[in-house]
């Protein structure tokens, strides 16, 4: 019989074995790791949902209902997105001290993530808006004179065309633009707080909402510059009609008075 002479391993197949091995690794942490991700987001989210529930129950169960129900005192909340959550509690709009015809902006009584955490409570109850990442609202590159026209179309019958509010029926009010932060512009239009519409993307897309940001900050920013002195125009119709009537009927009575005076001056003479 003839030896079987033994199998000569080629030089190389160290180097296969080796980076098969690192493949297989490879593998491995690709179909565990994205999974661990998700895992660990859906974790966080959970958490943030659980803290924002508490949150909600002290400072919102009262008037909106321990389910977001709503209630005689505050509407329901199923639907309404992270955004209109972070603009009204953001803005110290919610919560409301008093019941009244509208919520006053005020000192904001809640920090951010307590805010995020409300959010992620209130659209656990139905998906709406989100909340807009800053290259969402970010005038930058914006068309401003698109925005002027789209303001004063939209905008201008209940803001002024400044952005300086105005008065409305029933004790509401169009509140001032000056000094709104733009990613609160941007919820505003996305949920329309108040008494204001609402302009979803579908009708008014992100693009347009963005040129009305820009457009209000080169108006009414904290860095405007108005050359013309007395601000009158910029205060809406309701007090340029108060204006005109005592100052201008009051100037038509000091002539009244002075031209009847100087008849009788000129009769007695």
């Amino acid at each position: 019989m003839k030896k079987l002479s033994a199998r000569r391993r080629h030089p190389l197949a160290a180097v296969v074995v080796l980076l098969l091995a690192l493949a297989a690794t490879g593998g491995l942490y690709a179909a565990f790791a994205p999974a661990d991700k998700a895992q660990a987001d859906e974790t966080a989210q959970s958490l943030a949902i659980e803290e924002g529930k508490k949150l909600y129950a002290v400072g919102c169960a009262s008037c909106h209902g321990t389910g977001g129900q709503g209630s005689t005192d505050g509407p329901p909340l199923a639907g309404v997105g992270a955004a209109a959550v972070d603009f009204q509690v953001g803005t110290g709009r919610m919560p409301m001290v008093a019941q009244g015809a509208q919520a006053p902006k005020k000192k904001v009584v809640y920090t951010q993530a307590q805010i995020d955490q409300l959010a992620a409570f209130v659209s656990s109850l139905g998906a709406g808006p989100s909340i807009p990442t800053k290259d969402q609202y970010s005038p930058s590159g914006a068309d401003i004179g698109n925005g002027g026209e789209l303001f004063r179309n939209n905008c201008a019958q209940c803001h002024n065309f400044t952005g300086q509010g105005g008065a409305l029926t029933d004790g509401k009010y169009a509140p001032k633009l000056q000094g709104v932060s733009q990613k609160h512009l941007y919820e505003a239009m996305t949920t329309g707080p108040q008494n204001m519409p609402s302009f979803p993307d579908t009708i008014m897309p992100e693009k347009d909402k963005k040129d009305i940001i820009a457009y209000i900050n080169a108006v009414n920013g904290d860095k405007t510059v108005n050359n013309g002195g007395l601000t009158l125009g910029g205060l809406g119709p309701v007090s340029e009609g108060l204006f005109a009537w005592i100052f201008g009927l009051g100037a038509l009575i000091v002539v009244a008075i002075w031209v009847a005076a100087r008849t009788a001056k000129a009769k007695k003479s």
